[in-house]
């Protein structure tokens, strides 16, 4: 037993779970220190519960001893969200990893948090849906961890991200209760909507144990089109006029004249030009190419430089294929990696880019940008050599004036990363102290005594 963990805690969890789901041994505690923001820090112990029950006892137990509690689901969030920076239990999800039940009938499906998106969406492809929610991490990340920060990923400009696509939750507050909120309907006007107040809250205000997921019909087919711009503007443009479109584009990605250049580098087969964007159309073989055709004559306009259309799924395949190469041409520029998804009014894309190329200048290292341009939530890789003390000092600086330039444009700090501790301290600078206060208020309402995942999203008073 570590020497910080109280003993009568120690033994009660120890009594409750059993050997193999209550680990204090320091590998067992090493492997959950840290996600994908290479942050890190040591819990105490490590429970991993088996249902709802055992998390409720989990909860209650560490409150009598005002021990943290962590969520964990598959470590691969990059905010630090899952670091149990004060210790505590890390409270896993991986064997709470349960389809309870898919109702094609009702298009949603009951599941457990530890379930792998990836998972779900192969025991929903004979039923003909999908959940819409896609991270580039969806084989390896899981539903509850989804839920954690509100996911996003491209698909989410059609079908919205996470929040949009939840019914109904179960969850464990900080008090150690079980509460239930919405259900296996899709209109609801009965009482506080705490369902998507939960969804993003990054386990700071209850243990999501089971969640009613909203689902939606498999696209019988998809196409796509590449078009290419003068620059950053032109592109912007065109994304206004891509998204009046009756037929909303299942995927709309933007990548900057830094990813372009980095591209053609690299062996892809893109021309020179200022910005691209990637527009895929979903639907029936009857609907699909017209919506097609009506996106490519919206792509076309002032600044177009070329523009390619894909029909059939080959075609499609070698468009996406740049998308696809962008991350790992990434490290041909430098090993370090600063990935922040902020988000701005389409309209001020521009802005953006034209921000970001003068902090790229001012601080000599070279910052890529890309992402869901159909939403505006771009994401801004500052890239740098950790092994360089001056460049490691630079892209630190770099971070908080790319912050400043995105709340300046009206943006926002996060689009479907969330906020854990990588941002935190800008909480203040995006929401003015009504706001703030407000959060904090239901934060105590739910977890009174402060104990479920401290020090997250809300910057101490």
């Amino acid at each position: 037993m570590p020497p910080s963990l109280p003993p009568a805690l120690d033994a009660a969890l120890a009594a409750l779970l059993g050997p193999d789901s209550w680990l204090t041994g320091e590998q067992m505690r090493r492997a959950h220190a840290e996600d994908d923001s290479r942050l890190s820090a040591m819990p105490d112990a490590v429970a991993l519960p088996r249902d709802r029950e055992q998390v409720a006892a989990i909860v209650r137990a560490c409150r009598a001893h005002r021990v943290p509690v962590v969520a964990r689901g598959a470590g691969t969030a990059t905010t630090g969200a899952a670091v149990p920076f004060a210790g505590g239990v890390v409270v896993s999800f991986a064997r709470m990893d349960r389809i309870v039940e898919i109702r094609p009938g009702d298009r949603c499906a009951v599941v457990e948090p530890g379930v792998l998106n990836g998972d779900l969406q192969q025991a929903l492809q004979p039923h003909g849906l999908f959940w819409p929610p896609d991270p580039s991490s969806a084989d390896r990340c899981t539903i509850g961890g989804n839920l954690a920060c509100n996911a996003g990923g491209p698909r989410a400009v059609k079908y919205g991200a996470t929040r949009d696509n939840v019914l109904g939750l179960v969850a464990v507050t900080g008090e150690g209760g079980i509460i239930r909120c919405g259900g296996p309907w899709t209109k609801d006007a009965t009482g506080y909507d705490l369902t998507h107040l939960l969804v993003g809250s990054e386990g700071t205000l209850a243990l999501v144990v089971e969640a009613t997921l909203k689902l939606a019909p498999r696209p019988k087919a998809q196409a796509g089109l590449r078009a290419f711009y003068r620059d950053a503007a032109a592109a912007a443009a065109a994304v206004a006029r891509l998204m009046a479109q009756p037929q909303v584009p299942a995927m709309l990605e933007f990548m900057d004249a830094s990813a372009i250049a980095l591209l053609r580098r690299n062996g892809s087969d893109v021309p020179d030009a200022g910005a691209m964007l990637l527009v895929e159309a979903d639907g029936d073989d009857d609907t699909l190419l017209p919506a097609l055709q009506a996106l490519a004559d919206a792509a076309e306009g002032d600044g177009l430089v070329a523009l390619d259309v894909a029909a059939d799924g080959s075609a499609r395949d070698r468009l996406w294929a740049a998308r696809r190469a962008l991350s790992p041409a990434l490290r041909t520029i430098a090993p370090g990696k600063i990935n922040e998804d902020v988000v701005v009014p389409v309209s001020r894309i521009p802005d953006l880019v034209a921000g970001v190329e003068a902090l790229s200048a001012e601080a000599s290292l070279p910052i890529v940008v890309f992402g869901h341009a159909g939403n505006g939530n771009l994401h801004v890789n500052i890239m740098y050599r950790p092994d360089d003390a001056s460049e490691t000092a630079r892209a630190q600086a770099a971070l908080p004036r790319l912050f400043a330039l995105v709340l300046s444009l009206g943006g926002t700090l996060s689009g479907e990363h969330g906020i854990g501790v990588a941002k935190r301290d800008w909480m203040e600078r995006a929401f003015d102290a009504p706001t703030l206060a407000a959060m904090r208020a239901i934060k105590a309402a739910l977890d009174p005594d402060g104990i479920l995942n401290p020090g997250k999203v809300l910057p101490p008073l």
